[in-house]
């Protein structure tokens, strides 16, 4: 269940309440007039089941109550109610399976700004990756796919692509070009400065890399993974099983590519270099096409699954 908290001027809360008097899935209707200060208006609580959350949303903008007033969406950890599993059973479609569109694109509009923080660890992810591509360490090649946060711009533009947003796109674009760029560039300092210091070497990086060599290698399961890492990861985005992104951060070969890539052409190195890009590229294109297809699934399933639903209760009501 979804707690969604509403702000509206006096004379819009009658429509409001209606309207979430009539939204199948809805439960705990609570209304305070006068209780909002700022903006002013009335305060409306209500509990609503995830799979009915996106229609009630989406009503709710149309009307523009987000310019007049306040929208708010809080998970609710647990919900002992009878009202609650009643509004669960109602609302048509499982709540795991319910794209909650208007979190998605916030969510994924936050992740794909090109910040210094995003910059800082995108950075850093590769340089710990150059270290694993070097030392020929599965384990700091791991760590550094943890660390990248490159599949939040990634998600983003997925997202952009299914809702026609070119604002969220182009955003989401620029902050993996200009992310890989600069942690791309940063690198190969990094590993002037460790050649300066004997730590790395080419005769280290030309050796045999039997945990490593994969990275500047690519074939056609390098494609078929990152395939199957969009479709997992958009499906943990958009489900309420979150926590299997970091095990699509661990599965993709970008962050680690990049650094070898870097790493390569500080040594002119460049045929390890274009074959670490082309990994780099393939792995983007794949998770970019996999996690689109995926929404456009999710869409048209969610959509078949609403319509089915609407006629048999309006045959169960006939």
């Amino acid at each position: 269940m979804l707690q969604v908290r509403i702000i509206t001027p006096a004379d819009r809360t009658a429509e409001v309440v209606s309207l979430l008097e009539k939204t199948v899935g809805t439960a705990h209707l609570v209304v305070v007039p006068g209780a909002a200060r700022d903006p002013r208006g009335d305060l409306t609580l209500c509990d609503v089941a995830r799979e009915a959350a996106d229609g009630l949303l989406s009503e709710l903008r149309e009307r523009g109550i987000d310019e007049c007033g306040s929208i708010a969406v809080d998970d609710i950890g647990l919900s002992l109610s009878a009202r609650a599993e009643k509004a669960e059973k109602d609302a048509p479609g499982e709540g795991a399976d319910a794209v909650l569109w208007e979190h998605l694109s916030d969510a994924t509009h936050e992740e794909s700004t090109l910040s210094a923080t995003y910059l800082a660890f995108l950075t850093l992810a590769t340089m710990i990756a150059a270290c694993g591509v070097v030392l020929d360490n599965a384990i700091l090649i791991v760590g550094a796919m943890a660390v990248g946060p490159e599949f939040g711009p990634l998600a983003g533009f997925c997202t952009a692509l299914v809702r026609r947003a070119p604002r969220l796109a182009w955003r989401s674009f620029l902050a993996l070009i200009v992310g890989f760029g600069a942690a791309m560039l940063l690198t190969v300092g990094f590993s002037v400065l460790m050649d300066a210091l004997d730590l790395f070497s080419a005769a280290k990086l030309d050796a045999d890399r039997p945990n490593t060599a994969f990275i500047y290698a690519p074939d056609e399961f390098s494609f078929v993974v990152a395939v199957l890492a969009g479709v997992a990861g958009m499906l943990s985005l958009t489900s309420a099983k979150s926590g299997a992104l970091v095990g699509v951060a661990i599965s993709v070969t970008t962050v680690p590519a990049a650094a070898n890539a870097a790493v390569a052409f500080s040594y002119s190195e460049y045929q390890q270099a274009w074959g670490s890009a082309e990994q780099l590229l393939l792995n983007l294109v794949g998770i970019v096409v996999a996690g689109t297809l995926t929404l456009l699934v999710q869409k048209a399933l969610w959509r078949a699954s609403h319509k089915g639903a609407r006629a048999q209760s309006e045959g169960a009501r006939t």
